[in-house]
Parts: structure tokens; C-alpha cells; sequence
């Protein structure tokens, strides 16, 4: 016999279980995960059962959070990127200076820490308000990085030094805004990493908040194996910031409410319901004590947020009904932020298929596309609703799948 045959194709089932095996995943959690039960999954991986449906594989993609569907069906005539979007036009230009360790000596001047913190502040601004906010935010991060860098490295006395700190840190955050879902995974946590190391030299409670919060979603979002690093980081923090709330200003108060609700999103994809909204109740606390008018620049913390949450924790706990219900009390308009106004509707999008109502989840998605296309373009559960839907059985459903999925690049034109 001989010995260099060429081994057959990987089968599906086969790609399942070194997916889940890589992830760190037990076979009931991933069988929860795509609803379906654990003798079914093991039928599947060890090939009794064939590849099954578009939909189950989608379900599949999205708990293992494949970059592209080849990657579970081996077919590279599928190479539909799903959770990590396709590269932006500017990561190679924002990677090149994260990737840069300036060492040698500058003649030139770093600018005012002033003219840095109006600058940060106009370029939060612009996310939030630009449909096209990862072009926006991709073209002033070059500079951003390079100045904010320069000014902690000019930084005359210990109190200089730690504003500067300061400033870095929120750069590296804003830039964290700009590299998820793109197809460097390694870069998002570089920066996620260095934005903890400049919150912490700062000594700002706010800067050490935010870059906490950020550092938790990567854990969140890096699936299973990453919920305990997720659920330790916010702890910690928490443990930090709640003796300083009584006195603290509203930025303070609102990240630790961001927090807050980044516990109760981390049991929540866990399925531990009691814990997930007992951090909603305590974050939903917290906000009432904000003015009615406040909303946190960088996490979109506020009392306006507060039902766009209950949804997330509802579609997270896979709960239809209950999605449905936080979706109808929550008013989308009250958040002034168009990406995270379409997050909401995606949100809102997922609950309302979990509930099979599939021709109001694709309404929220055209919603989405509305308040920013580049949102709805690099999330992955929009991706996926669209995607399934391309193969709904109903034709006026079909055709309104394929046209927004030509609109966020699922399908070319």
C-alpha cells in the first residue's frame, strides 16, 4: 500500500470539532450555542450526520466566530468574511504607526496637550456623528498616535507625564473603535494592551475605566476560553473605581456603569439570566444618577442607553420573546450616537429573528444600513441574519437579503 496517498478532504463535522477543539469549547456549550442538542453535534462531528443547512452553518460560524465561512465548509468558492470584517482601506496606514517604535531623537515639537485633547475630542465627535466612521476615524489615527506618543515622550514633571498618559490612552481607545472586526485580531489586542499600560502610568480613574472596559470587550468578544479573563478585568476595576463614586464627576460614574453593564453582558453570553440583569439593574442605577442630557463619549454610557441594553442582554441570553419586548420600550432615536444607534438596530435585528420574525429583523437591518453602512459592513450577526436570509424560502424576502447584502459587500452587485 502505498504510503503518500493523498488524504481525502476535511468534512464538515471533521472542521467542527478542530474549530471547537482550537476554541476551547466543550460539546454541550456549543451545541447550546447553535441550539441544538449534544448527541445531534456529535453525530456531526464524527460525520453520521452530513453538513446541514446554511442557516445551522451560520449558527456554527457565529459561535466559533470563523472568519469566513471556507474555513467550516472547505470550499474556497465561500470565502464570505463574517466576524472579522474585511480590511478597511486605512489598517494598513493605522497598523504602520502602531507597529512603529519611534527611538531616535525629534526636532520636532510636540504639540500643545491642549490642541491634542481638542483634537481627540473632534475626532470622537466625528465617529459619532459620521455614517462613514471608520474613513473618519482611520484618517486622523496616523497623526493622532504619532502626536500623542510624542507628547508623553516630551513630557517635562510627573504631572505632565501622566496627562499625557492620559491623552495616549484615549488615542489607543479610539483606535481600538476603528481595528475591531478587522482582519488583524493581533493588533486589536497590542493596543487594547498598551491603552491598559498609559491608563495605569496616568493614575485617572477615567482613563484606567475606559481602558478596562475596552480590554473586557476583546475578552468578551475572543469567545469562551476569554469570559473569566472578561468577568477578572471588570471586577478588578469596579473594585477600583466604587469608592471613588461619591465623589466622582459624571465621566467616572458613567464608566463604571459601562462596566457594570460589561458584567452583565459577559453572564449574559454565558446564560447566567439572574446575574446578567442583576449588572443591568445596577448599571440602569448608576445612569438615573446621571443628568438626563449626559452621554458618556466613548462607551455611549447614559440613561439613553439603558433599554438599547436590556435588548443586547435579552438577544444574548437567546431569550425571542423578551428580545421583542426591550425592543418595543426602547427608543433608538435617543441615541445621538449613529453607530451605536445601528448596533441597536442589529441588536434589535437579532432579536426580532430569534422570534422568528424575520421580515422586521431585516427592517431593523435596512435601519442600521440608514444611521451607518460601515457598521452594519463589519458586524458579524448582521452578516449573518443577512446571509441566511438570502435563503428564505419566501422570494420578496430573498430579494430583500440580496439587496442589502449587496449593499454591506456580502454579495457583489
Amino acid at each position: 500500500m502505498s504510503s503518500d496517498a493523498t488524504p481525502g478532504p476535511v468534512a464538515f463535522g471533521q472542521r467542527v470539532q478542530i474549530l471547537r477543539n482550537r476554541r476551547g469549547m466543550s460539546r454541550p456549550v456549543l451545541a447550546g450555542l447553535v441550539g441544538m442538542s449534544v448527541s445531534w453535534l456529535k453525530q456531526v462531528e464524527t460525520g453520521k450526520i452530513q453538513t446541514p443547512k446554511l442557516s445551522i452553518i451560520l449558527r456554527f460560524a457565529e459561535a466559533l466566530r470563523v472568519r469566513d465561512l471556507s474555513e467550516l465548509t472547505g470550499q474556497e468558492s465561500m470565502p464570505v468574511d463574517l466576524f472579522i470584517g474585511p480590511g478597511h482601506a486605512r489598517l494598513p496606514a493605522v497598523a504602520a504607526v502602531i507597529n512603529a517604535f519611534p527611538l531616535s531623537a525629534t526636532s520636532r515639537q510636540a504639540p500643545p496637550a491642549a490642541h491634542l485633547r481638542a483634537r481627540l475630542a473632534r475626532a470622537w465627535s466625528a465617529r459619532h456623528s459620521s455614517p462613514d466612521h471608520r474613513e473618519v476615524i482611520g484618517a486622523l489615527l496616523p497623526d493622532l498616535i504619532r502626536d500623542a506618543q510624542l507628547v508623553v515622550r516630551q513630557a517635562e514633571g510627573a504631572a505632565e507625564r501622566r496627562a499625557a498618559q492620559a491623552a495616549l490612552a484615549e488615542v489607543y481607545s479610539l483606535s481600538q473603535f476603528f481595528l475591531a472586526y478587522q482582519p488583524d485580531s493581533a493588533l486589536l489586542w497590542r493596543v487594547a494592551e498598551r491603552g491598559m499600560v498609559a491608563a495605569q502610568e496616568s493614575e485617572d480613574p477615567h482613563a484606567i475605566g475606559v481602558a478596562a472596559w475596552l480590554l473586557a470587550n476583546a475578552h468578551r468578544d475572543g469567545g469562551p476560553p476569554h469570559l473569566d479573563a472578561a468577568d477578572a478585568v471588570t471586577r478588578e476595576t469596579l473594585s477600583y473605581l466604587e469608592p471613588l463614586l461619591p465623589d466622582a464627576i459624571d465621566d467616572v460614574r458613567a464608566i463604571a456603569g459601562a462596566l457594570q453593564f460589561e458584567a452583565g453582558y459577559t453572564a449574559a453570553r454565558r446564560g447566567d439570566t439572574g446575574v446578567a440583569w442583576w449588572h443591568w439593574d445596577k448599571a440602569r442605577k448608576i445612569a438615573r444618577k446621571l443628568r438626563g442630557d449626559y452621554y458618556h463619549p466613548i462607551t455611549s454610557f447614559s440613561q439613553a442607553i439603558m433599554g438599547a441594553h436590556a435588548v443586547t442582554v435579552a438577544v444574548e441570553l437567546r431569550a425571542g420573546g423578551e428580545s421583542v419586548r426591550q425592543a418595543a420600550a426602547a427608543d433608538a432615536m435617543t441615541i445621538p450616537s449613529r453607530p451605536r444607534r445601528a448596533r441597536h438596530r442589529i441588536e434589535e435585528a437579532r432579536g426580532y429573528q430569534l422570534d422568528g420574525q424575520a421580515d422586521t429583523a431585516l427592517a431593523m437591518l435596512d435601519r442600521a444600513h440608514e444611521a451607518a453602512p460601515e457598521t452594519i459592513r463589519y458586524n458579524g450577526y448582521a452578516r449573518r441574519i443577512v446571509l441566511e436570509e438570502t435563503e428564505s424560502k419566501s422570494p420578496e424576502r430573498r430579494r430583500r437579503a440580496s439587496e442589502l447584502a449587496v449593499k454591506i459587500g456580502i454579495l457583489a452587485a
